[in-house]
Formats: C-alpha cells, structure tokens, sequence
C-alpha cells in the first residue's frame, strides 16, 4: 500500500460556500450561526460578502460548486439576492459551475423568487421539511405545514428547478417509528431527486440541549429509524450515496460530495468556514463585526490553522468512510491491514477490487468508532 501523503485533491479551491445567516425563526435544535433578521444591516451584510470575495477569492475564480447555506437563504429578498450574486460576479466566474444549491425552507418563498433563482441558474434547492407531522414540526419550531412542504415543491417544479432535495430528521423527541414511516411514505410521494436524513444530535447552547440533556436519544431506535429509512429508500430507487443522503441516479450533491473527499472550498459570510491549501479559516460568527470589518477593507476571521497531514487525514477517515465510494486504498497503512481484516470477518466492511474499504450498513452504523480504529 502507498505511504500517506496528506494530498486528496484533484482540483483545487474549485468550490464556494456562501453563509446566509438570517432566520425569521430560532429553532430549539440548531447550533449553526444564525440570526434573526431584526436590526440587521441586510445591504450591509450583501456588501460584507462581495467584499470579502475581492479580498479572499483570486481573480476570475471559476468554482464547479456553489452552495448557499444558513441560516436560511431564501429570506434574501429578490433586490438584496440580485446584488450579491452580481456583486460576486465582479470576482467569481459563474460560466464552469455544475452545481448552485441553495437552502430554503417551506413556506418562505414566492413563485416570483423561484423564477429569480430559476433565472440566476440554480440548479438545487434544499427545503427543510424535517417532518410531515404537525406536532413534530410544532416542537421543532418549525413555521411550515405539511400540505406546504408539497405546495413548496410543486412551485419548485413548475418554475423548473433541476433538482429538488427534503431534509428530514429522525429520532426526534416523542417521535414513534410509526410516525418516522409515515414522514418517509409522504417525503417519497413527492418524488424528490434527493431526501436527508438526519438523526437529531442535541448540541450545546441549544433549547433541546438545555431541555432534554446530552444523553437524550435511544440507540435501539436510531438503528430502527437508520435501518428503516436505509429500506424503504432503496425499495423506492434511492442510492444510500452517504450516511445521512440519499439520491437518484445522477443527482448526488457534488459540492458535498467534494467536501467529503477532501477537497479545497472558500466560504465567504459571518461564521463561514473555508480550507485552501492546508489553511482553514473561519469568520467571525458576528454579522456586524464582520461588516464592520469588510467595510473597512479587513477580512474578520475568528480562527485560522495550519492542517498537518496528519490532522488530515484523521478528518478524511470519518468523511470518507460515510460514502459509499469508501476509503481509498492509498490512506490504508500497512499497520491497518489486521484491522481491517476484523472489520471484514465481523461483516462491517469489505475492500472493492481496487482496495477500497467500504462499510456495509452495519458498519455505518459505527462508523465513527471504526475511524477511530484507523487513525
């Protein structure tokens, strides 16, 4: 086997994640950067980001994949969206990406939008349904119907939006297997060309933390509502691409996807994460210092550290292992090889004929300790 040499990338810095980190609603169970919109700067914050593109990106940056997360996106009004995207257009060369996804929740958006997005060239929108049970949706603080979420979609289709994906999240609190399984029959019927599935963490300096503890959850019934999804997806022609996704042919998340394999992305926006280059960065998870400094022509970075290959590598275990291209050969070490032999005696994974190591699906349910086994 070759020796590790902490490169992955077959392109480089080939990817842009633009962080839109206002709300109208705070949900309990959320840890990602956000805000709600009041007294927000929103012109401020469009400027901040076009700034920051001229002082981080280089000149005529052609990214493959772009992906505007949150926070939720689709709260940019029609004028503030048109300024940014022409705004970045002055760095970043839009004419090589494959890819433009763009989150949205239910219920947060016009057929006047979905034509703007249409007409920009978004070629994704990611709703976050989360669930079609109203209680569920109500404890999640969530402010959409079920009959929304299929309204959302039908409006996505009609205004011809390539690709449509649904969040959803399992193990939720009070929520029954039952409830699960009618959540998934409703997500499929709506034909989506990708569905996620997340099982609910309880992060810290969250409502759910705070309310149901670090400990809250029951192992027995995320296998039960992992192996169920696993399941009834397959039967309805979805690929189990990685843990938590799903898709049809041909309709995977490239940006995620080269995400997981390692390779270099720029993210521009308050709390955004960046790795180019074996440097990641993070901005400062405060719009109005971050436009404070973009204006002033500073970047406004909260963190930045050298990545050895060894930090890595031990990153790219637990991302790569998740998909089912596996680990490549290349990363396994000649003092891997015992434990990879129990892996495939116990039956949770396998190694392809080009020697990678794929999990099967009881493997994925432990792939994190199995990780940990290779580092």
């Amino acid at each position: 086997m070759e020796e590790f040499t902490g490169s992955f990338c077959k392109q480089s810095s080939m990817h842009l994640y633009i962080h839109v980190p206002f709300c109208n609603k705070i949900c309990p169970y959320c840890a990602f950067y956000k805000h709600r919109l009041a007294n927000v700067d929103i012109r401020g914050y469009v400027e901040g980001v076009i700034a920051e593109a001229k002082l981080r990106l280089p000149e005529g940056y052609a990214p493959h994949t772009i992906y505007f997360g949150g926070g939720t996106p689709s709260m940019l009004s029609l004028s503030h969206l048109k300024a940014l995207v022409e705004g970045l257009k002055q760095r970043v060369d839009f004419n090589l990406v494959c890819e433009w996804s763009f989150e949205a929740n239910p219920a947060t958006f016009t057929p006047a939008k979905v034509e703007q997005w249409q007409q920009l060239g978004i070629t994704r929108v990611s709703l976050g349904a989360q669930s079609f049970e109203p209680e569920l949706l109500q404890l999640l603080g969530r402010e959409h119907s079920p009959e929304q979420i299929a309204q959302s979609v039908r409006m996505l289709r009609e205004a011809g939006i390539p690709q449509v994906n649904l969040d959803l999240m399992f193990s939720l609190p009070g929520q029954s297997l039952s409830s699960w399984e009618h959540t998934l029959n409703a997500a499929i019927a709506l034909e989506p060309d990708h569905i996620s599935t997340y099982n609910l963490t309880y992060e810290e300096d969250t409502e759910f933390f705070n309310a149901y503890g670090a400990n809250a959850g029951d192992e027995e019934t995320d296998v039960a509502m992992f192996t169920m999804a696993d399941s009834m997806l397959a039967a309805a022609g979805y690929r189990h691409y990685e843990i938590s996704n799903f898709c049809r042919e041909g309709c995977a998340s490239e940006h995620n996807l080269a995400c997981w394999r390692g390779e270099d992305y720029y993210g521009l926006g308050p709390g955004a994460c960046g790795t180019v280059n074996g440097i990641r960065y993070r901005n400062t998870e405060n719009t109005a210092l971050y436009t404070t400094a973009l204006a002033q022509g500073k970047l406004c970075e909260a963190e930045r550290e050298h990545l050895s290959p060894e930090t890595r590598r031990t990153e790219l275990l637990g991302l790569q292992l998740r998909t089912d291209e596996g680990l490549p050969a290349h990363m396994l070490r000649p003092q891997d090889s015992e434990f990879v032999e129990m892996l495939q005696r116990e039956s949770l994974a396998h190694l392809s004929p080009d020697g990678r190591l794929l999990l099967t699906l009881r493997g994925r349910l432990l792939a994190d300790e199995i990780a940990t086994g290779l580092i």
